[in-house]
This record gives C-alpha cells, structure tokens and sequence, in this order.
C-alpha cells in the first residue's frame, strides 16, 4: 500500500467516532441517521466523519431510493494489518524472550536456599 494511503487509512482511523462508525458498519449497511444515533452530534458532523471514511476508502455508498446506505469497505484495514503484522510479530518475539529469562530467572530461584527472614 502506497504511504499516502496508508497515512490517509491511519488518520480516518485516528478519530473514536470514526471507529465507532466502523464497528457498526461491520455489523451490516446503515443509514447516515441510524449511524449519528448513538452519538450527540448533528447529522452535519456525521456526514463529515463519513466522507473522511471514504475518502480513506473504508466506506461506500449506495443508492435505495432516497437513502444512501454505508458499508464498511474492509480491504484498507487489511493492508493496516499487513503493515502492522511486522510490528506484532516483534512484540511476541520480545515476550517470548522475557519469558524464558524469567524462566531462567526462576530456575536459579529454586536452586539457591531460600533465607528466613
């Protein structure tokens, strides 16, 4: 994924009401007002959260009628976890290796006497 992308991904990503959003999304289409109720911002506000998310290309809509339902576009999210993978498997190294130094730590624990206090 280009930089640019991923730095417009990352910024969408940035605001809790845009999270929000996306998390109910993943539960299935919705309308711009049943996305705005669980929040106390105008239906305005909402449909700014809503073009930053396309523009980042987390989002579509569609055409109903007269609704213009939203549906979570998951592919930017994959290629933030692709990205961020590199990093996770980092941080499972780095505790694998605290825990078998705490083992280690431990087993000469268990070999010294231990005092009384």
């Amino acid at each position: 994924m280009p930089a640019s992308n991923l730095d417009t991904t990352f910024a969408a990503l940035a605001d809790p009401t845009r999270r929000a959003i996306l998390a109910r999304l993943a539960q299935g289409e919705a309308s711009v007002s049943e996305l705005a109720a669980p929040f106390a911002m105008s239906l305005p506000a909402i449909s700014k959260h809503l073009r930053v998310l396309q523009r980042a290309g987390l989002i579509s809509r569609g055409r109903n009628a007269q609704q213009r339902p939203c549906r979570l576009e998951a592919a930017p999210l994959r290629e933030v976890a692709e990205f961020t993978e590199h990093y996770r498997r980092f941080w499972d190294e780095s505790f694998d290796r605290l825990d078998e130094y705490l083992r280690e730590l431990q087993a000469g624990d268990d070999k010294e006497p231990r005092r009384k206090h």
